[in-house]
């Protein structure tokens, strides 16, 4: 049975789930079949999917213990908490084989950088943490203590698309000899001096490429593409949100592969086709952004893109 007794603001404070009916309506849902949300968060997505099913099941992931609070009662959902990556194991694991759809929101939730001990925005002072999975150890203030310069000069530059990242990375050595970095506000004043251009801009990218870092984000993102989509039915469509070209770019790379080329028997051997000798072909569709209303209503779509792909072989 459905939970009827969430209040629904409640949920969207959380998170207010980014093309919702633009993702659902790429999905094509199959009433029937069964369905994965790989990023749960406010569940929003998970929601509009269960209300479009009858006898298929959904699989929702998401590794934030915040989460966790907006699950709804219904008997229909099977939720795991774990980072996505491994959700082709648990998608075997409960019998969800083949997969009717695949949907992936890869932004980090409202609640997330609105919440200040969490440590992903620069709006607040805090603990420098940006812990996905506040279970892990790795967190930004271990990476900002403890990488060496060219350690720091490379995530800076591949991940935040820096221009000065060396420059930042050896500022970042030397300070740190004065003692550790602990909180936003200290970090923040350190680099002051080396900001280019706007402040605010400047320093999201910098906030991206350690958070990207901790939660080793594009590694996932990946894992998570190439373990699931060979899971797919026939018809099947895996449907993505990215935010940014380096999330945007890895999608594009795994939709290419899967739609000029079969998957090579080494492939076969790590498990990536449900049975050996089967061929494997996605057709990629249209990319998909906010309309002119979501832009206006939430801010922080102006950078979200669908794009999706169907299984035809």
């Amino acid at each position: 049975m459905k939970d009827q007794d969430r209040n629904q603001d409640e949920v969207s404070n959380y998170h207010d789930s980014v093309l919702l009916h633009e993702s659902i309506q790429a999905l094509n849902i199959n009433k029937n079949a069964n369905y994965l949300d790989a990023t749960f968060g406010g569940g929003g997505h998970s929601r509009a999917i269960l209300d479009k099913l009858e006898n298929g099941k959904l699989l929702a992931f998401d590794q934030d213990d915040d989460a966790v609070r907006n699950l709804p009662n219904h008997e229909q959902l099977i939720f795991v908490r774990e980072n996505f990556r491994y959700a082709d194991r648990f998608v075997r694991l409960h019998n969800m084989l083949p997969l009717g759809g695949i949907l992936a929101d890869f932004g980090v939730s409202s609640h997330q950088f609105d919440t200040a001990d969490r440590g992903f925005s620069i709006r607040f002072d805090g603990a420098l943490d940006m812990r996905m999975d506040t279970r892990q150890e790795l967190t930004a203030a271990h990476v900002l203590n403890s990488y060496d310069e060219s350690a720091l000069h490379k995530l800076f530059e591949q991940y935040g698309q820096v221009t000065n990242a060396k420059s930042l990375a050896r500022h970042i050595v030397a300070s740190r000899l004065n003692g550790s970095f602990e909180t936003i506000n200290h970090f923040i004043q350190t680099i002051k001096p080396f900001i280019r251009g706007k402040e605010n801009k400047y320093l999201a990218k910098v906030f991206q490429a350690i958070r990207i870092e901790v939660n080793d984000e594009l590694n996932v993102i990946r894992d998570l593409l190439l373990g699931t989509i060979p899971q797919l039915a026939i018809g099947g469509r895996v449907v993505v949100i990215t935010f940014h070209s380096l999330e945007d770019q890895i999608v594009k790379e795994v939709f290419k592969k899967y739609s000029e080329e079969e998957m090579t028997e080494a492939e076969m051997l790590l498990g990536r086709k449900e049975k050996e000798g089967e061929g494997l072909k996605i057709k990629i569709l249209k990319p998909i952004k906010p309309s002119a209303e979501e832009l206006q209503r939430n801010n922080r779509s102006r950078s979200a893109k669908i794009r999706y792909a169907e299984r035809i072989r």
